[in-house]
């Protein structure tokens, strides 16, 4: 299989690209690749990748295309991709929009964990995938992390406003919290370690096992001191109305981006 990255020095497409090539996936000289800035002369240690001169040449050389840019540069790319699998890690650019490149189409939403290969990337996919192609789209998405196919088009909105957030959630709370810590007088190192203890190491207890989440707070609340008393407080202070409003703003702006696409 000969794979074309349109992108494939972005944030995804890089991420994508060292992924396959370090687990063996694909070869270097399975992959075509396609940036802004032009040809590279080490591709993540590799120099006996594929560069291809523009879309077309792209095309012409691969067999399957990953589309990993902006969503605004989606128009200019002008892809005629006729009997290629096209995988497309755009948000807000639907299926209709992308059936004008003639291509069997499926959306994934990596997030920005997939440049350290723990990327929850769920795809949908429009009539005319094959099973073939879903076993190849799992096999590449394999490269970052995992992967679930979606039963709607709908529901990659919320991937995009929720797991394609990356880290952005955690980040917010640890600056909230070293920000409470330097309030109170600890200095600014200590303060980040702190809010890193409670963001990173406390969620360790939960890697692999998410679905416990609401027995470890019941047991936090059995027991009554302190963390309990925290909880109370971030419940009636809006806690997860504030967690509902960021996630329904952000589906909702993916949802505008898919009706008016740039």
């Amino acid at each position: 299989m000969k794979l074309g990255i349109i992108g494939a020095t972005g944030w995804l497409g890089s991420a994508l690209g060292a992924g396959l090539l370090s687990r063996g996936i694909l070869q270097p000289g399975d992959l075509v690749l396609l940036n802004r800035s032009g040809p590279r002369p080490d591709y993540h240690g590799h120099a006996d990748v594929t560069w291809a001169r523009d879309v077309a040449d792209l095309v012409a050389q691969s067999d399957v295309i990953v589309v990993s840019v902006r969503p605004e540069d989606w128009p200019g790319l002008d892809l005629r991709a006729e009997g290629r699998l096209v995988l497309s890690f755009m948000a807000g650019v639907d299926a209709a929009t992308l059936a004008g490149c003639s291509g069997r189409i499926v959306r994934a939403m990596p997030n920005a964990v997939a440049e350290i290969g723990a990327s929850y990337s769920p795809f949908w996919a429009a009539g005319g995938v094959t099973e073939a192609d879903r076993d190849t789209v799992r096999r590449l998405l394999s490269a970052i992390g995992t992967t679930d196919e979606l039963r709607t088009e709908t529901q990659i909105d919320l991937m995009t406003a929720l797991p394609g957030s990356g880290a952005a959630y955690p980040a917010l709370m640890a600056v909230a919290m070293a920000g409470f810590m330097r309030a109170q007088g600890v200095c600014e190192p200590i303060a980040w370690r702190a809010a890193e203890a409670a963001v990173i190491g406390g969620a360790r207890l939960l890697e692999g096992r998410i679905t416990e989440a609401p027995a470890l707070l019941a047991a936090y609340r059995d027991y009554r001191g302190t963390t309990a008393a925290g909880l109370d407080a971030a419940e009636a202070a809006g806690f997860d109305r504030a967690i509902e409003a960021a996630l329904s703003a952000a589906t909702e702006k993916a949802r505008r981006m898919a009706a008016s696409p740039a």
